[in-house]
């Protein structure tokens, strides 16, 4: 029991979704009152409470924020940015910024998963690039390049360059990014948030040893997707 309250205690609620629990608790509150006030029986209040509060905690579930803080050796270490699957291990070539082979690891979040992200790397973020794009489903393959995605590029103290990407999915329409250029970042710091279903994009030099396999589970900020070489 002890280690379970322990636990309750580093969750938290995001900042990205406390004005909207709390305003939408408000409104359902004012409705359940004035059906309480009109309906003599309590089935229509009933019925709006099983549907509307189910709701509301299936919400106040999606905008929980854990307090995470990564306990191994950061040194050269690339962390999950976020909560989910892992969808993507590949060489591929990045044309934008890079112009070379690059190893890309991609984690996809369910709406039931944490939404905050992440950086996964200590460094200097080098640029912060947001660009419009579709709304594919965000385990596709061209989700990465169509979607619309923020870019947040950061350089290691070892001077690698690693390209983090927010991917937008058919569900979230919202980008957050608290990323700034020229800024020092560190593991265990929030790189930004993605409302609903998305995906977390890292790309990473080829030598890179990879840690984790296709479809493990990952934890932001705890998990260990690669080693820089």
């Amino acid at each position: 029991m002890g280690d379970k309250i322990k636990k309750l205690k580093t969750i938290r609620i995001h900042r990205e979704g406390t004005d909207e629990l709390l305003y939408s608790a408000i409104v359902i509150g004012a409705i359940a009152f004035g059906l309480w006030y009109a309906f003599s029986s309590p089935v229509p209040l009933i019925l709006f409470l099983v549907v509307f509060v189910t709701a509301w905690l299936l919400m106040l579930n999606f905008y929980r924020c854990p307090i995470r803080y990564f306990n191994g050796d950061s040194e050269r270490t690339v962390v999950a940015p976020a909560d989910g699957k892992i969808v993507v291990i590949e060489e591929t070539t990045e044309d934008e910024y890079f112009h070379d082979e690059r190893l890309m690891i991609s984690i996809f979040m369910s709406p039931l998963n944490v939404h905050a992200n992440w950086f996964p790397v200590d460094g200097r973020v080098k640029f912060v690039h947001h660009q419009n794009g579709n709304y594919h489903k965000a385990w596709l393959p061209k989700a990465s390049e169509e979607n619309e995605h923020a870019d947040i590029m950061i350089t290691t103290p070892e001077g690698e360059d690693i390209l983090v990407r927010q991917v937008a999915g058919a569900m979230a329409r919202r980008i957050v990014t608290y990323a700034k250029p020229d800024e020092e970042c560190y593991i265990d710091q929030h790189l930004g948030f993605i409302k609903l279903g998305s995906r977390v994009d890292v790309y990473l030099p080829l030598k890179s040893k990879v840690c984790v396999t296709m479809g493990q589970p990952t934890t932001g900020d705890q998990t260990v997707l690669a080693k820089l070489k």
